[in-house]
């Protein structure tokens, strides 16, 4: 035989091993699509922001000199800047000391 006990010992030893690797490796890409996921609403929430602040310019357009729908749009403004603004601040992990 080419081979003895301690070899197919070892043997054993090594194929548990790499099932553990794979394992492992399976758990990590799992991590990677949870985290790509989270990027990627992340970045819709971003990029929504940005459509809203890019599109201010044309309300203040569209509302002309009427004071009403001047006043409507700053309270919407107002409104949307604190929801932002608390959204932002309750997913932002506090400073460490």
């Amino acid at each position: 035989m080419w081979f003895d006990k301690g070899m197919a010992a070892r043997l054993v030893r090594l194929e548990r091993m790499v099932g553990l690797v794979l394992d492992n490796q399976e758990r990590i890409m799992a991590a990677i699509d949870d985290l790509q996921a989270a990027v990627t609403a992340e970045d819709t929430v971003i990029d929504s922001a940005i459509t809203l602040i890019q599109g201010i310019p044309a309300l203040i357009a569209a509302a002309g000199v009427d004071p009403a729908k001047l006043a409507a749009l700053q309270s919407d403004i107002t409104a949307k800047s604190g929801a932002l603004a608390a959204a932002v601040a309750a997913n932002t992990p506090a400073a460490k000391p």
